[in-house]
C-alpha cells in the first residue's frame, strides 16, 4: 500500500530536523577539525575553497579533494553521509548545467553519440570535468565547516573577519527560524493526521498544503515581531555575542601553516 501524503510529509520533516540535530552533535565530537579555533577553521577552509576555484590543473583540484577526504576521515565525518547529502546532489545539479557543453563546445571530436550523432568534443568534456570537480571539492570543504563547527561559533568567527553585524544576525535568526518552522510544520501535520480517516484526494492535499503554508506565514510575522521586541528588552543592539571564547593555540597556528603550504602547492601545480 502506498504511503499517505501526510505520512510522507511527516517523515520528510522529521528527517530534516534530525539532520540538524546530527550536525550539532557531530560539531561537538572529538575530531581534527572540531578541536581547531573556529576563526582559523573558517579562514583555512575558505582559503582552500578559493584555491580550488582558481586552480587550472585537474591534478591540483583532485589533490585538494583528497585533502578534504582526509579531513573528513580524521574529523569522524561519515563519507556516506557526505556523499548522499553533498556529492550526489552537486553532481546532478552541476552535471545538468555542464552536460550541453560537452556537445556544443567546439574542438577536437572524440566520438559521437549513437543514433543522435552528437559530437563529444575534448574541450567540452574537459570544461565539464573541471566544473564538476571544482564544485564537488568546494562543496566538501563547505560541508566540513558546517558539520564540524557549532553554528554560533561560525557566526562569531564571521565577526572576527569583519562581516557586518546585521548580516551575522540575519544568518543566526534564519537558522533558528528554519528549525522552529520545521517543528511547527511537523506538529501541524501530525495533528492533522491524528484527526484524519482514509486518504486525501488531490484536492484535499492541495488544500492541506495551502492551509499549512498560510498558517506558517502568519505565525512567522507574529513571531518575528515578538522575538525582536524580546531581544531589544534584553539589551540587543545589533551585535551577536556567543558564550564561547576563542583562544588561538599552537595547533591552530600549525594548522594554518599546513593550509598555507597546501594552498601554495595547489597554486604551484595548478597555475
Amino acid at each position: 500500500m502506498k504511503t499517505r501524503f501526510v505520512e510522507r510529509t511527516l517523515d520528510s520533516l522529521a528527517d530534516r530536523a534530525s539532520r540538524a540535530l546530527y550536525a550539532e552533535d557531530l560539531a561537538h565530537s572529538a575530531g581534527l577539525l572540531q578541536g581547531l579555533d573556529p576563526r582559523f577553521k573558517l579562514g583555512g577552509l575558505f582559503a582552500l575553497i578559493v584555491a580550488t576555484a582558481v586552480s587550472r590543473h585537474l591534478e591540483a583540484i583532485l589533490g585538494l579533494f583528497v585533502v578534504a577526504l582526509v579531513l573528513a576521515i580524521f574529523s569522524h565525518v561519515p563519507l556516506g553521509s557526505v556523499g548522499k547529502r553533498i556529492w550526489i546532489p552537486a553532481l546532478i545539479f552541476t552535471g545538468a548545467i555542464t552536460f550541453p557543453a560537452i556537445f556544443v563546445t567546439p574542438g577536437k571530436v572524440l566520438c559521437r553519440i549513437p543514433l543522435l550523432h552528437w559530437p563529444v568534443s575534448l574541450q567540452g568534456l574537459t570544461a565539464a570535468t573541471f566544473l564538476v570537480s571544482r564544485v564537488e571539492t568546494a562543496a566538501t570543504f563547505a560541508c566540513l565547516l558546517a558539520l564540524c563547527t557549532p553554528w554560533n561559533n561560525v557566526l562569531k568567527a564571521l565577526r572576527a573577519f569583519k562581516v557586518p553585524p546585521l548580516v551575522v544576525a540575519i544568518l543566526g535568526v534564519t537558522y533558528r527560524y528554519v528549525l522552529l518552522f520545521l517543528k511547527s510544520a511537523h506538529e501541524m501535520f501530525e495533528s492533522r493526521q491524528s484527526r484524519m480517516v482514509g486518504r486525501l484526494d488531490a484536492r484535499g492535499r492541495r488544500q492541506l498544503v495551502a492551509a499549512t503554508a498560510g498558517v506558517l506565514i502568519s505565525r512567522s510575522f507574529q513571531l518575528s515581531e515578538d522575538v525582536y521586541l524580546a531581544m531589544l528588552s534584553r539589551g540587543f543592539r545589533g551585535e551577536v555575542h556567543a558564550l564561547d571564547e576563542f583562544r588561538a593555540r599552537r595547533r591552530d597556528w600549525l594548522a594554518l601553516a599546513v593550509v598555507a603550504g597546501m594552498i601554495a602547492a595547489a597554486y604551484w601545480f595548478g597555475r
